[in-house]
């Protein structure tokens, strides 16, 4: 709803079209069915500057207005924090559980225990951790750097007692893949674990 980022990293352009039915779902190159605001907005880099309800009920239509059809799996990418569309997508979709995206800074791991206990007490499952960027690579000497601080993960994992799902190093050539839309074409195992855990929920 609040961020553009995800049209941009799938190269999407057009805007979504509307059917008797509901809103369509643009789909990426290699066929995810992706919403966002930005395919609904005249211009990209129009603000969206709404009240929490507001935002709410967008979360919702996003559900329940859109078309969607034949999904293995749903992503909802949630901003940081505890407010209002954590809230509304805990109330409103059957999520089975939630990943917690973090970074090794201290005070985002304060973040991230706050939205741990959230999903606790409104009982949504939390699924595992994953650390974005978590360490450098240098190009020259091979040796691994952590840019952002030491990691504080597996004190939060353990605190928790949820398991850690993937460490993502930061990469240029992954930076450079989202600004010009071909994230699909990323080629790394970093996020395996992560694909596993959820690989498992699904029926058999």
């Amino acid at each position: 709803i609040t961020g553009p980022s995800i049209p941009k990293a799938f190269g999407l352009t057009q805007k979504a079209k509307g059917c008797e039915f509901g809103i369509l779902p643009e789909k990426s190159k290699l066929g995810i069915d992706i919403m966002s605001i930005n395919l609904l907005l005249e211009k990209d880099t129009e603000p969206v500057v709404w009240r929490g309800p507001v935002i709410a009920g967008t979360v919702k239509q996003f559900w329940s207005d859109v078309v969607w059809e034949n999904e293995d799996y749903m992503f909802v990418d949630m901003p940081p924090g505890t407010g209002d569309v954590p809230l509304t997508v805990f109330q409103s979709l059957p999520v089975d559980g939630i990943i917690v995206v973090t970074s090794p800074q201290e005070l985002v791991s304060m973040i991230v225990g706050k939205a741990v206990k959230m999903a606790e007490m409104m009982k949504v499952p939390v699924l595992g951790l994953i650390e974005n960027m978590s360490t450098y690579t240098c190009p020259d000497c091979g040796k691994q750097h952590a840019i952002f601080g030491e990691s504080h993960l597996d004190s939060i994992a353990a605190e928790h007692h949820i398991p850690v799902l993937a460490r993502l190093p930061i990469q240029p050539a992954l930076a450079s893949l989202m600004d010009t839309g071909t994230i699909e074409l990323f080629e790394g195992d970093f996020m395996q674990p992560a694909a596993d855990r959820l690989c498992a929920l699904l029926p058999r």
